[in-house]
């Protein structure tokens, strides 16, 4: 019996023993003694060294990828979640400065700012009142919606939002609504605040919108789940106010109603200049 030494280690071997120089090794002789095994035994830790080396390169990798992937919130312009399908529901709103004024690229919280819609026989006027109401500890500013239909006032809605001082994030802190027939308050649908029990404030606007980006704009279960998903950034649209390039566009359900979608266009330093059917024909600061 006789041992070769081969790539990674000595194995037996039945053929007649040869010389050192074949590659063939009598069992005990120094071509296949001590030095020879410590020669293999350092082979195989190589290997085995190299194989760890790929494995720990491996899960780098994985780690780097879940991490570019994974949420970005409290006191950071929200990101998608940590899967793509994912709403964001969660902002970390007590990490943050929130205040009651301020702007971002589409969204002017600044007393005095407004925004006038028409479409065939409705009218929509959006104005950024001078008015603040604290909700949940936070300090909010009051943007009050009033709607026409055929010339007659069907609803008035006071909406609470505040703005992260860095991020330039805008935050939903619920509405008041009075719904009209005949010129007479007839309703309140969809009302909600935050501060009540088991609602949570939503983002409105994130401060650095990015495509694909999906977030609950409303969190206030079985009254109003409306979200929002950002489908573009470079729309262009035409309106009685102007064209306006290099657009946000976001599509907007709710998750009470998943089958019902619309669609908003935001232009920077605007805001909002077009919801369904309804086009800007005005805006910019009550004198």
């Amino acid at each position: 019996m006789v041992k070769t030494c081969v790539m990674g280690g000595c194995e037996k071997n039945t053929w007649p023993q040869t010389d050192a120089a074949n590659g063939t090794c009598a069992m005990g002789e120094s071509v296949c003694g001590h030095a020879m095994v410590e020669h293999c035994s350092e082979e195989r830790k190589g290997k085995m060294k190299a194989q760890i080396g790929i494995i720990l390169l491996s899960v780098i990798f994985v780690w780097i990828g879940g991490c570019a992937a994974s949420d970005v919130s409290g006191g950071k312009s929200p990101g998608t979640g940590p899967a793509a399908s994912a709403w964001q529901q969660e902002f970390n709103l007590s990490k943050r400065i929130l205040v009651s004024i301020g702007r971002n690229p589409y969204f002017i919280l600044e007393p005095g700012y407004q925004l006038v819609f028409e479409s065939k026989g409705e009218k929509l006027v959006i104005t950024v009142l001078d008015d603040t109401v604290k909700v949940g500890g936070v300090m909010t500013r009051v943007v009050e919606e009033r709607e026409w239909k055929n010339d007659q006032l069907i609803e008035v809605s006071r909406n609470f939002f505040a703005i992260d001082k860095d991020t330039k994030d805008v935050f939903y802190f619920g509405e008041e609504v009075d719904d009209y027939e005949n010129g007479k308050i007839a309703g309140h649908g969809g009302a909600w605040r935050a501060d009540k029990a088991g609602n949570r404030a939503g983002l409105i606007m994130p401060g650095a919108p990015r495509v694909g980006m999906k977030y609950y704009q409303e969190i206030a279960p079985g009254v109003a789940m409306d979200r929002a998903e950002v489908v573009s950034l470079d729309e262009k649209l035409k309106t009685p106010a102007g064209t306006f390039d290099k657009c946000l566009k976001i599509q907007e359900g709710s998750a009470l109603k998943p089958l019902e979608k619309g669609f908003k266009t935001y232009a920077p330093r605007i805001g909002l200049i077009q919801d369904g059917d309804l086009l800007l024909v005005k805006h910019g600061f009550n004198k």
